[in-house]
């Protein structure tokens, strides 16, 4: 994969901005530097437009089509079902391990999202804590800051922790079982159009360009189609465990009711991000170690799409791969280009974290967000995948004793749930699925 030569135009149109107001400050005529910037608008939407107009490789879109039934067509062979019927007691642990680590891997990683390897070892050298981080972080940056508006930065901290504080991975969790409480198990992409309009005051990328082209009245099958250069993006794959919590040991329901999400907001592989997690979230439930898991995961996206090819490439690398440095680098080289928030790279440490730290929930979540890029994602990933598999016993206390059983959004009207409430209730829903 080649990306193109991309000038620097954030450092050009800061420039454009701030010699159009120092040369107003001069005296030049306002109307004279409002004509120039309506050229330069008009030229950058004509690039896009021509951009967009480059015909594309057509055998490649034929490996990765959008819909249902095609994508299905193209799947490898696989389980499709690994639980007959539904065990309340088993599925309760492995819910539980699941969902703790999950949150567990977040709140790590949100402290430094997006930071660089260097940056986190600084900051844990300047803080005295050990790097990769085996407990939360003891202080963060700016901590009377505000995340999503509701949380401040020093509640992701291990002393000032009280309850799950606001994230929107852990968001999206809940939101996938709050669309099934109200519109069944049968819930379309229009349902969750819905259900993002009902409960989502904000979003980001993808999401951020889809909520809005649906409140502004675009279909839902069509709201991923416009304006959204980000549509390949980590966005969906994010939104993929509470699927698997809802179709435990089914990965190709997960899959499914995962496709019916990513619709709303995502197109080819950054569909089959969320696929592909959903499914092996949901296989977690039921096989011991997590190689097991994503194989079966790559069962239900197309097998020649490019993430498809990306996974594989990713589990044979595996192999060399010692620690979190490795990762990164073997990320780096082999994705020159690609956004730091890609569905590929991305999912590509989240597979190195599981295939360094194995059964071990600590070291997977360590090993992961040291590795950065969108490390409060891949962390959480990993951590409800590893978290499945081993149960809420196999996680140290340390890890979720700060949750006081509280978690926070930033939804309307469904600020704060109760963890026990949030287990039950996937569990009544999960019952009705796998019946």
């Amino acid at each position: 994969m080649q990306y193109p030569n991309i000038p620097h135009y954030r450092s050009l149109l800061e420039h454009l901005h701030e010699y159009a107001n120092l040369r107003c400050e001069y005296g030049a005529n306002v109307k004279d530097v409002e004509n120039i910037l309506l050229k330069v608008e008009e030229s950058l939407k004509s690039a896009i437009a021509q951009i967009n107009s480059l015909p594309i490789d057509d055998k490649l879109a034929m490996q990765e089509p959008n819909s249902l039934e095609d994508i299905r067509k193209l799947r490898p062979d696989g389980p499709r079902r690994l639980w007959k019927r539904f065990n309340r007691d088993k599925y309760q642990d492995k819910l539980e391990g699941a969902l703790l680590a999950r949150m567990a891997g977040c709140i790590l990683g949100a402290a430094v999202e997006g930071w660089s390897i260097e940056s986190m070892q600084k900051w844990s050298e300047f803080i005295d804590d050990q790097f990769p981080p085996i407990d939360y972080w003891s202080q963060v940056k700016d901590p009377s800051g505000v995340r999503y508006g509701k949380s401040l930065n020093q509640d992701y901290t291990r002393d000032k922790m009280d309850g799950v504080p606001v994230d929107d991975d852990i968001t999206y969790t809940l939101l996938a079982l709050l669309i099934v409480e109200d519109y069944g198990k049968d819930f379309t992409t229009d349902d969750v159009a819905k259900a993002w309009i009902k409960y989502l005051p904000m979003a980001c990328t993808a999401e951020d360009i889809a909520l809005r082209n649906i409140k502004a009245g675009i279909n839902a099958y069509e709201a991923a189609d416009i304006g959204n250069p980000y549509c390949q993006w980590i966005g969906a794959d994010i939104r993929s465990d509470g699927w698997a919590y809802l179709a435990p040991g089914y990965p190709e329901k997960a899959a499914e009711m995962a496709y019916r999400d990513a619709y709303l907001s995502h197109r080819r592989n950054g569909i089959y991000g969320e696929m592909f997690f959903s499914a092996a979230q949901a296989a977690a439930f039921e096989v011991d170690n997590s190689i097991d898991a994503l194989k079966i995961g790559l069962t239900e996206i197309p097998e020649n799409c490019l993430l498809a090819r990306e996974i594989r490439w990713a589990l044979e690398e595996g192999k060399n791969i010692k620690d979190y440095r490795d990762a990164r680098q073997a990320v780096d080289d082999r994705f020159k280009g690609m956004s730091s928030v890609h569905t590929i790279n991305n999912a590509c440490l989240t597979i190195f974290g599981l295939i360094i730290g194995e059964n071990d929930v600590t070291k997977v979540i360590s090993q992961t967000v040291a590795m950065g890029l969108d490390n409060d994602c891949t962390t959480a990933t990993a951590g409800s995948i590893v978290g499945a598999i081993v149960g809420k016993k196999g996680i140290p206390e340390h890890w979720y004793k700060p949750f006081n059983n509280k978690i926070y959004t930033y939804m309307n009207n469904a600020e704060k749930f109760t963890i026990d409430d949030v287990i039950d209730r996937f569990a009544r829903q999960a019952e009705i699925i796998l019946e």
